[in-house]
């Protein structure tokens, strides 16, 4: 259909660039919490051919919402720079621990998705940055409905966090596309880091994310 077609137009335009870290190729999708990014890009990473996707939520914890760069730069970013397999241990939010270690083998594309993707310490790695362009008030509705009243206080401390972040780290400044959701699916358009070789407005029909 006419909207895969232009999904896989974006996947075969990011495959296309240069490596950004090491052999692979990462791709950032950020935007604010809710804002679609996990089915973006589960559907992005299957444009690719089955692409490894790291979910951020799996990287923060409850004692660092923002404050992961450290870990994130020792276990995966380094590794992958240096052509080797990445080994890192996702957070368990109901146990409040890390789980068992996981291996990242370095892959032609890998989404990097989660609110601050695009942080500035990680920008330099970043083959492209795409931005969901969904409004902040709206993601965080979305997201205090799926997850109910008993984490509302969580939200409550998410929003003053997030708010902090992205008033000392902004991302979508430096997004090179602006993903949007219709009521068709998504659209994306060229961001102000856009640079030669970004693909053209284009849109995606193929149903609606729901959170």
């Amino acid at each position: 259909m006419e909207g895969q077609a232009s999904l896989d137009s974006l996947a075969h335009a990011l495959a296309a660039l240069p490596p950004s870290l090491g052999p692979v190729r990462v791709v950032g999708v950020d935007g604010h919490a809710g804002s679609g990014k996990s089915t973006f890009t589960d559907r992005l990473a299957a444009a690719l051919g089955g692409a490894p996707v790291l979910h951020l939520d799996d990287v923060a914890s409850h004692a660092e919402l923002f404050d992961w760069w450290t870990r994130l730069r020792t276990q995966v970013v380094e590794p992958l720079s240096a052509g080797r397999p990445a080994h890192w241990a996702p957070y368990d939010w109901e146990r409040r621990r890390f789980g068992p270690e996981r291996v990242l083998e370095p892959a032609p594309v890998l989404l990097v998705e989660g609110v601050g993707a695009g942080r500035r310490a990680l920008r330099p790695h970043l083959a492209r940055l795409l931005w969901m362009e969904t409004p902040r008030e709206t993601s965080w509705g979305r997201g205090r409905e799926r997850d109910g009243r008993e984490l509302s206080a969580f939200w409550d401390g998410w929003e003053r966090a997030e708010l902090a972040h992205f008033s000392d780290d902004p991302s979508r400044p430096f997004a090179h596309l602006l993903v949007r959701q219709s009521g068709t699916g998504y659209e994306w358009t060229s961001g102000i880091s856009a640079t030669p070789g970004t693909p053209p407005a284009l849109t995606d029909g193929d149903g609606l994310p729901q959170a």
